[in-house]
């Protein structure tokens, strides 16, 4: 230890060591303390944002044959672009989720089997963005649930819209969204993914993505972009 007294230009360089090196351990400890502020804290359930939850497993986790055992469908004409052909034949198919109430249609196509199929994809949408089932943070277990978690674990998760799991994921990362408060770093390190991939997943489908920013906004977080 150098000696405050020592006038010498060797005690001098000592003393001058050792205040760079007490200056350099208090500016670690506090870039230490300021990782610790801005550590992501799991929101007490009391504390997440009011929705509506279902049974597991999540309905947009079930096969569409699955699925669709449980919705009722209407079919009608409906006016609007296409022409006269698109109102030749009751083509229009709307698909209500009976235990919710969420709605899927399609109107576009001239084939009834063609509309069932888009409204069926939407409503599997739909039906993860609206309902929440318990996230990858709480102690509740879905065979069905855990099994696409494990599938997408530590992968790109890129998956277009037609892909019949996106809808699954999606509901499953939403849950786990609404958990965390809106924050992707946290969800991230559950799936073994980055960050940037969940946001990008989550901004591929519009009204996820608007979902995300009102959760974060209930807990004060700034919107993502």
């Amino acid at each position: 230890m150098a000696d405050p007294n020592d006038d010498t230009a060797a005690g001098k360089d000592a003393a001058a060591g050792n205040e760079a090196a007490a200056g350099n351990e208090a500016a670690a400890g506090n870039e230490a303390a300021d990782r610790d502020a801005n550590k992501p804290v799991l929101p007490e359930p009391a504390q997440r944002m009011p929705m509506a939850f279902c049974d597991t497993p999540h309905p947009a986790v079930l096969s569409p044959d699955k699925l669709l055992q449980s919705c009722e469908l209407r079919t009608q004409r409906r006016s609007g672009p296409g022409g006269q052909h698109r109102n030749k034949t009751s083509s229009g198919v709307f698909l209500t989720h009976s235990p919710s109430g969420v709605v899927g249609e399609a109107t576009e196509r001239r084939s009834q089997a063609a509309n069932r199929a888009v409204a069926l994809q939407r409503l599997r949408f739909c039906l993860a963005v609206q309902l929440r089932t318990p996230s990858i943070f709480d102690d509740v277990d879905s065979p069905l649930e855990r099994a696409v978690r494990e599938q997408y674990t530590a992968t790109a998760l890129k998956l277009n819209d037609q892909n019949d799991l996106k809808p699954a994921v999606l509901a499953m990362l939403l849950n786990d969204l609404h958990a965390s408060g809106g924050q992707p770093s946290m969800v991230a390190s559950q799936w073994s993914v980055s960050t940037s991939s969940i946001v990008k997943f989550i901004k591929s489908v519009g009204d996820a993505f608007s979902l995300v920013n009102r959760i974060r906004e209930h807990h004060g977080r700034r919107a993502l972009k």
